[in-house]
């Protein structure tokens, strides 16, 4: 096959391959082994490939692009830039997608290489193109743009010739082009600001993160619900909070909740703002930020208890992330009644919601009731437990009936449930005192796909790892959980048949 594929390509290199002949070159080199394409691959083969993209035949064009695709992935990064620059730069230019994304692809490869990153640096009108294709109106080519600027800019040489040179004015100039592409330029800026403190510092110094900065407090709502995305995706570093905190960001954004009631248009913003606090909850000091800004606390269960089925979705998140960490449920304890009331209405919405946001639900009363086993701790415990028993008259109950529902998701988000509060000796207790409870968790027949199998070993899995199981459930029931894990999750009991003379 090596020997064909070298003959058909020495015919495309003449250019005088039918398309025939390329479709034949297409099977041929999918067929032979990297190593073995490289030996018979010369430069005047891929020229001429590309060469051949030159025309107005789109199956042409197709069939050269996958022959390139799988040619060019047996190269080495460095041989490719170094002698096909002229090659992508023409690629980018290329009126059909199909080859700007595979020379994008080329060029995700070759920033990924120490060794070859640096031959892009010193390739401006190539590091251009790649910013005009930020421009395009093809996404998946915009994305590897962004990708493939995002790593150069992860050297110094590479911040100073993005935002050093004139390529600067080249960015402004793309975002220009729309709303939708000044966004994408926003994006490429805030990946680049999140790698180190120096990076955000190269942004700030060209006035594209201010710029951001000011939309996001500016008047138009809708600019605001995009810019809060990419301003959280800021805050999830340290210096990146740093810096929000040192412009006073975060205090407007603040400001903006506080002054959300008077202003008709705050849902389209509102569920964005709350996320921006509800993950820097996490990454920081969850009561830290609730007691710094109190205005977020107090959002979040007006929000919570509202009619709004978007606004309950975006407080439940907002819930299970802020409860995801013990301090974090130590904030929520503090507020007493009003967090227990809350839980009533989750519990509710849990069981009658539409069956998004009864997801949403499940994953928070996940998050909430989780316990590390090593902050098991007597409070801490008896805070759970009461959680739980104020999610429903009959909790337990509530989430069985949802897991025994014929929807995979919401079956898996029950039994998520029950794996949170499996090691919890409180909880193991309700399961051993509730009729038929241990036999289902036993039983393999009631789940009917990979998901939901997958689902119950993790519950049996934390049920059997908990140091309380054995004397709580008794022998005989550890030995069947325990046999349970040993079998893994798809094991199915092997039914022997007798066969019967003279039987079909």
């Amino acid at each position: 096959m090596a020997e064909a594929a070298a003959e058909l390509l020495e015919r495309a290199a003449r250019r005088d391959a039918a398309l025939e002949e390329l479709r034949a070159l297409r099977v041929a080199v999918q067929a032979v082994p990297p190593a073995a394409l490289r030996a018979c691959l010369g430069e005047h083969h891929l020229g001429a490939l590309f060469g051949l993209l030159a025309v107005n035949d789109r199956e042409q064009v197709s069939t050269c692009v996958s022959i390139l695709e799988r040619l060019l992935q047996a190269l080495d990064p460095l041989y490719v830039i170094q002698n096909l620059r002229e090659e992508l730069q023409k690629g980018l230019f290329h009126p059909d997608d199909s080859v700007k994304i595979l020379t994008m692809s080329q060029i995700g490869r070759i920033v990924e290489d120490s060794a070859a990153v640096t031959e892009i640096l010193h390739s401006p009108e190539l590091l251009r193109q790649i910013i005009n294709c930020i421009g395009g109106e093809k996404i998946a080519v915009a994305k590897e743009a962004i990708k493939s600027l995002s790593r150069v800019a992860q050297s110094q040489e590479g911040l100073e010739a993005l935002f050093g040179s004139s390529l600067l004015g080249d960015l402004r100039s793309v975002m220009a082009t729309s709303d939708v592409v000044r966004y994408r330029v926003y994006e490429l800026i805030v990946e680049i600001s999140s790698v180190s403190a120096e990076s955000l510092n190269y942004c700030a110094n060209s006035g594209l993160i201010p710029e951001l900065i000011g939309e996001l407090t500016g008047e138009d709502v809708l600019v605001r619900a995009t810019c809060i995305e990419m301003v959280t995706s800021l805050a999830h570093t340290p210096h990146g909070r740093q810096y929000l905190a040192q412009q006073g960001v975060t205090d407007k954004i603040s400001n903006i909740i506080l002054g959300a009631d008077s202003d008709p248009f705050s849902s389209f913003y509102l569920p964005g703002f709350v996320k921006f606090f509800g993950n820097l909850a996490v990454v920081d000091s969850p009561q830290q930020i609730c007691e710094r800004y109190p205005v977020f606390m107090e959002k979040v269960f007006e929000m919570a208890e509202s009619q709004d089925p978007t606004m309950i979705g975006v407080a439940v998140d907002t819930l299970g992330i802020l409860g995801s960490n013990v301090e974090g449920k130590q904030v929520l304890q503090k507020t007493r009644s009003r967090f227990q009331n809350l839980l009533s209405k989750i519990g509710h919405q849990a069981k009658n919601a539409p069956t998004e946001l009864r997801l949403r639900c499940l994953d928070a009363i996940s998050s909430l009731l989780y316990l590390p086993p090593e902050q098991q701790t007597e409070d801490l415990l008896r805070m759970t437990e009461s959680w739980f028993t104020s999610l429903s008259s009959q909790p337990l109950e509530l989430f069985r009936s949802i897991s025994t529902q014929p929807f995979p998701d919401l079956h898996c988000g029950a039994l998520r449930v029950f794996t949170a509060i499996a090691d919890q000796p409180w909880a193991q207790k309700l399961m051993l005192s509730s009729p038929g409870f241990v036999e289902y968790v036993v039983d393999r027949s009631v789940e009917p796909d990979k998901a939901s199998k997958d689902a119950k070993y993790e519950l049996v899995k934390a049920l059997v790892n908990s140091k309380t199981i054995a004397e709580i459930f008794g022998n005989q029931y550890y030995l069947r959980l325990r046999a349970y894990l040993h079998e893994g999750p798809y094991y199915v009991k092997a039914v022997s048949t007798t066969a019967v003379e003279g039987a079909e």
